[in-house]
């Protein structure tokens, strides 16, 4: 897996999602933030929209994939999402997580050079989408 150097401005957008999800956590409705920055700089945030039904549930990278396409932006560079832990978790440490599947789909799709930001063995690292989705679905 080939991975590029995380720049201060990714620490940044850890640190966006990390407050956007602190500040808007609630058990049962929202323990995932996501922050986007496009290529000319801006940074959009969102949480997770938790349902009853599982399926109604929307992704925190999803909302903020949406939220700035609906915004007029449309380039991106660089995505991450964070897990805020459960009000019974004994580790309560905010951490980068993976993309889901469908998410991984959806970066592909309206951002194919999108960098994303993970945490592995400890560590945070940057790969390219195309890392999380080698040989993706495509009509042609």
């Amino acid at each position: 897996m080939k991975t590029f150097n995380v720049t201060k401005q990714d620490i940044e957008l850890v640190e966006i999602a990390t407050k956007k999800i602190t500040m808007l956590y609630e058990d049962d409705k929202h323990h995932v933030g996501a922050a986007i920055r496009t290529k000319s700089g801006e940074i959009t945030s969102a949480v997770h929209i938790e349902a009853y039904i599982g399926r109604v549930t929307v992704c925190a990278e999803a909302i903020a994939i949406g939220s700035a396409i609906s915004n007029g932006q449309k380039y991106f560079d660089t995505i991450v999402a964070v897990r805020h832990p459960y009000s019974d978790e004994v580790d309560r440490r905010i951490k980068v997580v993976s993309p889901c599947g469908m998410c991984r789909e959806l970066i592909a799709d309206y951002a194919p050079d999108c960098f994303v930001l993970l945490e592995l063995n400890g560590e945070l690292v940057k790969i390219m989408i195309s890392e999380l989705i080698p040989l993706k679905y495509s009509r042609n």
